[in-house]
Order: C-alpha cells, then structure tokens, then sequence
C-alpha cells in the first residue's frame, strides 16, 4: 500500500535518503513561497513608486498573522499526527486532522472579520503615512478578505507532510505560488492596478493552495480525514496540538508585531528608510525561508523516531540534518552578501531608498548563516512534542530578546539600530535552543532506556 510505504521511508530507509526525500520538496515550497514573496516586491518595484514598495512592507506584518494561525494547527497537527502514526493510532490521527481543518476555518474567518472592523486603527498601528495610506489600506483589504483561504492552504502544507506525502504537500504550495507569480506582472504592470493586483494574484493564488488540498482528501487518496464526522475535542486533542502550534505559531506573530514596531520607528526617520528596510528583510528571506522549508521537512521524521522509539535513527537524523543545514545557510549568506548590491537594485531604484537597502542587508546577513542550525533544532523540539522548552525558544526569539533589542539598540545608535536587533537575537535564540535541546533529549532517551518513555500525552 502507497501509504505504508511512505511510513516506511521514516522507519527504515538510509538516513540522508530519508531526510532528503522529505526536506527537498519543503525546501522546493518554501523556494517558491520565496519567489512569491519577492515577486510582489519585485513588480511593485517596477512601477519606480517607492511609496508603494513601502506599503507592501508595512501590510506584509498583518499577512503573516494569517500564517502564523496556519502554521499553528500545521505545525501542531503534524507533531501529534506523525507521532500517533509510528505508535499506530490512525483513528487518532484522523480526528486530529478534522479538528485542524474545521479550527482554520473558524479562526480564519474571525481574523478577517476583526481585520475589517478595525481596519482604520490597525493602519495608524503599523505606522502607516499621509503618503502610504491608500496604498496599504487597498493591499490590506484585499487579502484581509480571503485571509481565511491563507490559513488553510498554509496549514495543510505542513499536514500532508506528516503522512509522508511530502510531493503533494509541495505541489499545493507550488501550484498556488507560480499562479501568483505569473500573474502579479499581468495584475501590476499591464493592467496597471499597483498593490491592488499584488493583492489580487495573492489571493487567487492562495484559493488555488487550499482547493488542491482539499480535493485531495475529499477524493478519499489520504488516510487522515477532514470530515465533520471526524471533529473532536476530546482525547486531549487542542491541547496537545496547541502546545506545539501556538509556540510554533508565535514565532510568526511576534515576528509581525516586531516588524510593525520596526516600520513603524522606520517610518519616523523616513518612508525611503522604510522601504530600504523591506527589501533588505526580503532579501534575507532567500536563507531564511530555505532554512525553515527544511526544519519542516525533516520534523515529521523525527517525530516518527521519537513516537517508535528509534531512538538511534533520532540521533543519525540529528547529526546529518545539522551538517546538511549549516553548509546550506553558510553558502545561501556567501552568495546573497557577494550580491547584494544587484538583489537590492531588483526592488528599489531610487537612491536613498537603494542606499538604506544596501546598508540594511549587510547587516542583517551577519548572522544569517545560523538559520540552518537554528530551524532544525526548534523543528525537532516541536517533533519531539516538547512544548514548553518550544514556547520559551519562540517567546524568546522575537519578545523577550528582539523587540527590547529594538527599543534599546534605536535610542543607543539610532536606525541601525533598528536593523541590528535582528543580529543579537539571531545569536542568543541560537544559544538558548541548543541549551533546551540537550536538556530535553537528554532526558527523554534517558526516561525511554529506563523502560518510561517520557513524551506527551496524544
């Protein structure tokens, strides 16, 4: 059968096999959201209207929120899933999933809802100009609405993965993201409709992600389900899936509410810091969204070992995953600092802004190349179902080192200090996840040699 075979990569194929099998095509989706991303930018760009590439800046925070609730019931479900899987509990794992699908749907639409309400407050909260507002109101209102199509697509990217259909899961994310690429030139420049065809190609192409994934499990080719029939809340099943997506999740939302804290202190100093400022986190993005794409390929693979209790494969897919992870970053870094200058001159082409984003770039590459090291070890600390050591690391990572670093860097140096927070909370997140992974693994292999496996309870 299709699906024990896939069970059966976790299990016993060779390591690197394994773990390529499952982190090439997460690397290929995240590659294209990638794209997807820079395309906006990059044909916002085109139009020569700085004003507008520092609207998309500004609205991209509040995009992320979406998902950020995606990734929380992704990220938690695959967790639980995977690791009901190698204990056997496919009934479980169904539940699990029509709890994940039914809770996008609910959180989707009341996110929207508030969005909308709040429209005007939330645009003078992210520091939105005289200049910009219009610009940011009409790009925001337009993927507002279909916000809830985000959160699914971007949910079940992740849960798909979790029953070792890595291609599928690439395939909806890859599928939705050329559409939006393809189409953003048609939308912004030909049709001349600026952020509002940015929004539009966005949208359409999230209604493609979502639809491809669930005619997948409506064609009956899964052996999880997203049926009504199949919604629980008993069994512990929020609990154990939002003990891993909510620390998971809060690494995109603090990551928002840091970006719009950033904008907005940017923004005083001016709108072309501003938009040097969103090119130069795009450009980091290249490493960065890499880097996470193979975190999350390879945590359904861990999270099988630790739910059997191969605990020696465990380690053979830490080791490599590591090596593989560090050479990846340290040459995504090399390349994006040798060519800064020309990906810089892609988005912006006038000279303050262009100089703000040069600036801006180098410094934020500084410490890129820990991405690789980093995203692994948070991703197998969700797969290990360790969800408060998870919770700290991400609380961490953007509340309680980067948005102080923020404060205490500007009024220190002033606006690169804005950009140099990011640098000191690469490094000490580093740490800080490193420290929690040895403890817990430690004492998991530890209780699981005793003959008392210590895992939480799904």
């Amino acid at each position: 059968m299709n699906k024990e075979k896939n069970l059966e990569v976790f299990r016993s194929a060779p390591v690197p096999q394994a773990i390529m099998k499952n982190a090439l095509p997460a690397m290929a989706a995240m590659l294209m959201v990638l794209i997807y991303n820079l395309a906006d930018m990059f044909f916002i760009g085109q139009t020569h209207n700085a004003l507008m590439v520092a609207a998309v800046s500004l609205a991209t925070p509040i995009f992320l929120l979406f998902m950020s609730i995606g990734t929380m019931f992704g990220i938690g479900g695959t967790s639980v899933i995977s690791r009901a899987l190698g204990e056997g509990r496919t009934e479980y794992a169904k539940k699990v999933c029509s709890f994940c699908m039914w809770g996008c749907v609910a959180a989707g639409v009341g996110l929207s809802v508030i969005f909308l309400i709040f429209m005007n407050p939330l645009l003078r909260a992210i520091g939105a100009s005289e200049e910009t507002w219009h610009f940011t109101k009409t790009y925001l209102t337009i993927v507002v609405c279909a916000g809830p199509l985000s959160v699914l697509a971007n949910c079940f990217s992740c849960i798909l993965r979790a029953e070792g259909e890595a291609n599928k899961a690439m395939i909806g994310q890859l599928g939705g993201n050329l559409i939006n690429v393809i189409l953003d030139p048609l939308f912004i420049l030909a049709f001349n409709w600026g952020v509002a065809g940015a929004a539009i190609a966005t949208v359409i192409g999230n209604a493609f992600g979502a639809c491809y994934y669930m005619q997948y499990f409506l064609r009956g080719k899964s052996m999880l389900s997203i049926h009504p029939r199949d919604f629980s809340v008993k069994e512990r099943i929020p609990l154990n899936v939002l003990s891993i997506g909510v620390p998971a999740s809060l690494a995109s939302l603090l990551m928002s509410v840091a970006q719009m804290i950033v904008n907005s202190f940017m923004a005083g100093y001016s709108d072309m810091a501003l938009a040097g400022n969103g090119v130069a986190m795009k450009a980091t993005m290249i490493t960065g969204m890499v880097c996470i794409g193979f975190g999350q390929g390879i945590q359904p693979l861990l999270g099988y070992c630790v739910g059997a209790g191969l605990w020696d494969r465990f380690r053979q897919v830490m080791k490599t995953s590591c090596i593989i992870a560090i050479s990846i970053s340290a040459s995504l870094t090399i390349l994006c600092y040798i060519f800064t200058g020309p990906i810089v001159r892609a988005f912006v082409t006038e000279p303050a802004a262009y100089e703000y984003g040069v600036t801006f770039t180098r410094i934020l590459l500084t410490t890129s190349f820990l991405f690789g090291l980093f995203y692994v070890v948070s991703n197998t600390l969700q797969a290990m179902g360790a969800a408060l050591p998870a919770f700290i690391v991400n609380l961490s990572r953007q509340a309680l080192i980067y948005i102080p670093s923020v404060f205490i860097l500007n009024r220190l140096i002033g606006m690169n200090g804005l950009v140099w927070a990011q640098p000191v909370a690469d490094v000490l997140s580093t740490i800080l996840v490193f420290f929690f992974y040895f403890r817990t693994v430690n004492k998991m292999m530890a209780a699981y040699n005793n003959g008392t496996p210590e895992k939480e309870d799904i």
